[in-house]
């Protein structure tokens, strides 16, 4: 059963999502579309990262990539308690790109768990210029966190990404589902657009992205409903549109993948 709560704020620099958690919930196996940077801030988590099996406790600083399959289990019936900003890739790209030449497309965060006390004190200022107007009030200090926090990434937690060769029918596969995530696809629609055998396709698929069609195609889901609520959609419409059952399916989906009712979602975002 999960006790706790888990937040999603909006954030005062565009390209930016803030989560705050208190939780002990176990979340399943997911990605994000963009790079996390976050601080334990209490208990401690057991993740297996794309990058390893790891554990953080307090003051510990989390990360995740792109793409990067991950989940993330509390160390004992306490819970633990984090916050976490997500950057859109463009943005971690824009600004590195003012800074180094070195910090490409093809770059990663190469620690998932890593303990860097002033990376923590970077974090901990951004976090707050973002989400916080009484103590940011100013774009220049909220530019000025966010391009301290990158140079220092960028400097000390980047490598080169190792090249990856997937396969061009699980990436047929993939599209399907990433131009259409409401469609009611089947396991043999997926298997004829790669032109493979429904064995073939999941096999290949879970292996080339570390999720199963369906599960792939829930997270897509979730993330389409998340940006129809954002942009005033009622819950009911945003379950339809996002091709759930109803807004009971989506409700469960939001609760096992973010921690959060689509409710609670709503909330965060419409915020004035």
């Amino acid at each position: 059963m999960q006790r706790g709560r888990v937040q999603m704020i909006r954030c005062a620099i565009d390209g930016l999502e803030a989560t705050v958690a208190e939780t002990t919930h176990a979340f399943p196996r997911h990605s994000h579309d963009g790079f996390g940077i976050g601080v334990i801030v209490r208990g401690g988590q057991r993740s297996a990262s794309g990058r390893g099996p790891v554990e953080a406790r307090a003051n510990d600083v989390i990360t995740c990539n792109p793409g990067e399959v991950h989940d993330g289990s509390p160390l004992d019936e306490r819970g633990r308690a984090w916050h976490m900003l997500y950057f859109a890739p463009s943005l971690m790209f824009e600004a590195a790109g003012e800074l180094t030449q070195t910090f490409t497309r093809d770059v990663e965060l190469t620690q998932p768990v890593t303990h860097d006390p002033l990376l923590k004190i970077r974090f901990e200022r951004l976090f707050a210029a973002a989400v916080d107007d009484a103590a940011c009030a100013c774009d220049m200090a909220r530019e000025e966190a966010l391009v301290a926090l990158i140079a220092h990434v960028g400097a000390h937690h980047t490598t080169l990404a190792p090249p990856r060769l997937a396969l061009a029918p699980i990436a047929r596969a993939k599209v399907r589902i990433d131009d259409d995530p409401a469609s009611a696809l089947t396991l043999a629609d997926l298997a004829s657009e790669a032109g493979m055998s429904r064995f073939q396709l999941l096999r290949g698929f879970a292996r080339e992205l570390g999720l199963p069609p369906h599960a792939y195609r829930m997270q897509r889901r979730v993330a389409l409903a998340r940006r129809l609520i954002a942009t005033g959609s009622a819950l009911a419409d945003a379950a339809v549109g996002a091709g759930f059952a109803d807004q009971s399916h989506m409700t469960r989906a939001f609760v096992r993948l973010l921690g959060i009712t689509p409710a609670s979602y709503a909330a965060a975002t419409r915020r004035s």
